[in-house]
């Protein structure tokens, strides 16, 4: 009668803990964002941007895509941020010169190849350094 128990309330303890992990990573990604944007202010979103180098473009874990192009950072929030990890590699399919909230995008897992998931963003947010004095 004991062990069913104690199962039992392992099961609950293990129920309430992942929940809770999976917040803390999301709250992680969102301090590391409000770090990468800091000193910065936000502007008018866009639903497409000019890239003239793709090496700029990089997965901002759990929260989306960012582009750098001079001073502006330009940041597209994920629809799915949970299912965006530090190991994917957006694979994206351009239907012209300008990066695209429409354009079709998936990711792959850098170390093995594998299809990890289907990528949705909204606009781009253009963050800009704040003039000091």
């Amino acid at each position: 009668m004991k062990i069913p128990m104690i199962a039992a309330a392992a099961t609950a303890a293990l129920a309430l803990a992942v929940p809770a992990s999976a917040q803390d990573r999301a709250e992680r990604a969102e301090a590391a964002f409000a770090e990468l944007v800091d000193g910065r202010v936000a502007g008018e979103p866009q639903s497409c941007i000019n890239t003239f180098n793709s090496n700029r473009l990089r997965v901002v874990e759990r929260v989306g895509l960012a582009y750098r192009d001079g001073d502006t950072l330009w940041v597209a929030r994920a629809s799915n941020p949970e299912d965006l990890g530090a190991w994917d590699v957006p694979i994206i399919e351009r239907h012209g010169s300008r990066l695209c909230r429409h354009d079709v995008m998936r990711t792959i897992d850098r170390g093995s190849g594998f299809f990890t998931g289907n990528l949705f963003l909204g606009d781009f947010v253009p963050y800009t350094e704040v003039a000091e004095g």
